[in-house]
């Protein structure tokens, strides 16, 4: 493996200026990244509150991921037009004005409309931040840098759902948005006062391919929506899953073709030719499936298994983001002294075997079986995504950081995207695998299902019309509650086999040089 030459950077420290304005930015990323998660545990409330349906609520969040994800590459065509400052504040102004009037929607249809804008303008800060702190801080102190960016991107998703949960019991869900408001308007002036970092080249929007833009928003909206409803819809024998995804396929195919062979392209595919990016992408992809499958499946665990509150499951997955927070310090200045390859090696490791730590659940599994396992995992956590940044974008010139930045981020959330889905339908299988596996057990000439079905019958005698049916109702609701445990067991598994079977792709990396 041989060694990659740092891009070249700043020598020296940015004046406080500009280290306000980065300071600025972060906020303004942990913003975009918590309100991805922070209505997931207040969804019914909103529902009643919007009389809206079961298939309506869902799109709250998925138009802010689809709308998300369609803005992320574009990041960086907006700041090569507007500069760093512009876009970035625009992105932050529209966020917030759409936070406000999300707090204000009457209808579901306004609710949805608004989440999909304030999705659309908030995406750029995710990439945008990223990009600045390549841009204005020299290399010998990116570790601890990184390490900040590094905390913010797991632990906002991480304690979402719990902030959500707890906003809506004390206030109510429409502090969900207005809560980003005061700090969204502090954010605009710090970013317009201080971020003043680059000049704008106007004379490029008149190159603007907007064919491309139509094109990929198209391909990563159709895509995202194939993502998010495909396992409810049970996939391809929905008419509507097959029609979006012939479309996705079509624009993608085009819009690949068109970038390519474009001399000015809305995106620029040819980061993808440092190999150094391609695989540093390619393991942010990885980690987008652990960084939001792990947050989307312990809640359902504890949800449909445990049948805890949205505060007490926010209790248990607080230790996975208390551990990065504690671990990031450490870990960004460990990056400046190691090899970023043996931080990302052992982080790979760490997920994998943190991960399949929890592959042997039962139905009274609880914190303290998912605490260490979550220490692991969160301690592997932080040591994928600070080097796996650093070794995407560390060995760009600098005026392909910006664009890079949006590509690398959009394939962590694409990773995120499609490891949802997968999990999705890997439960709804293997779920539906282990009730068929187990119900045979269930046969009325065996002691133990008699016994058990005398003593439901005897505690539910004079309550309910047919005690023995009834009573078998309850033994076959005990049946398909191990068959969850069992499903949610081999996902845990496949999870962490996904991360032992990525290490290898550690040694065709190059070293990054200081």
């Amino acid at each position: 493996m041989s060694a990659a030459p740092a891009a070249a950077g700043p020598s020296e420290m940015p004046p406080w200026r500009q280290r306000i304005g980065f300071i600025a930015a972060v906020f303004g990323m942990f913003m975009a990244i918590l309100d991805i998660q922070i209505v997931a545990s207040s969804l019914n409330e909103i529902q009643s509150g919007l009389s809206a349906s079961e298939d309506q609520i869902s799109w709250v969040q998925t138009a802010y991921l689809i709308a998300e994800i369609v803005m992320i590459p574009l990041s960086g065509m907006l700041m090569r037009i507007l500069s760093t400052r512009v876009a970035f504040t625009l992105s932050c102004a529209g966020f917030t004005l759409a936070s406000l009037g999300c707090a204000l929607a009457t209808s579901i249809e306004q609710l949805i409309v608004l989440r999909a804008i304030q999705g659309f303008m908030g995406g750029a800060m995710i990439p945008i931040t990223q990009a600045v702190s390549f841009s204005i801080f020299p290399r010998r102190v990116m570790g601890s840098v990184q390490a900040v960016i590094g905390m913010v991107v797991t632990m906002a998703p991480s304690i979402g759902p719990t902030v959500g949960g707890y906003i809506t019991e004390t206030q109510s869900w429409h502090w969900l948005f207005l809560a980003n408001v005061i700090p969204g308007i502090l954010v605009c002036w710090a970013a317009w006062t201080f971020l003043d970092i680059d000049k704008p080249n106007h004379a490029l929007a008149r190159r603007l391919d907007l064919i491309g833009l139509a094109l990929i928003a198209v391909f990563l909206g159709t895509l995202e929506f194939v993502l998010e409803e495909g396992p409810g819809d049970d996939w391809f024998a929905s008419r509507q899953i097959v029609l979006f995804s012939l479309v996705c396929l079509g624009a993608g195919i085009w819009f690949f073709t068109r970038t390519l062979r474009s001399d000015h392209p809305i995106v620029d595919l040819r980061a993808f030719a440092n190999r150094n990016f391609a695989i540093g992408a390619g393991m942010g992809f990885i980690i987008g499936i652990a960084l939001y499958g792990l947050v989307y499946i312990m809640p359902l665990f504890f949800g449909y298994v445990r049948g805890y509150s949205s505060l007490q499951i926010g209790q248990v997955m607080f230790v996975t983001g208390l551990t990065m927070f504690l671990c990031a310090p450490i870990v960004g200045q460990l990056s400046n002294r190691l090899d970023l390859r043996i931080l990302l090696f052992f982080g790979l490791l760490l997920v994998g075997v943190g991960t399949m730590m929890n592959a042997n659940l039962t139905v009274e599994s609880g914190f303290w079986q998912f605490c260490v396992p979550q220490i692991v995992r969160g301690v592997g956590l932080i040591m994928c995504i600070i080097p796996a940044s650093r070794i995407a974008l560390g060995t760009l010139p600098q005026s392909e950081v910006g664009n890079a930045s949006g590509l690398f981020n959009v394939m962590r959330n694409l990773g995120g995207a499609m490891g949802l889905a997968l999990l999705d339908t890997v439960r709804d299988i293997r779920e539906d695998f282990h009730w068929n596996q187990l119900i045979p057990a269930i046969d009325t000439g065996r002691e133990v299902v008699v016994s058990e079905i005398a003593k439901y019958e005897a505690m539910l005698s004079g309550t309910v019309p047919d005690a023995y049916h009834a009573a078998v109702g309850l033994l076959a609701q005990r049946v398909a509650q191990q068959a969850q445990v069992l499903a949610f067991n081999d996902i845990f598994t496949w999870l962490g086999l996904i991360y032992i079977v990525t290490v290898p792709l550690v040694f065709l990396l190059k070293r990054l040089d200081a």
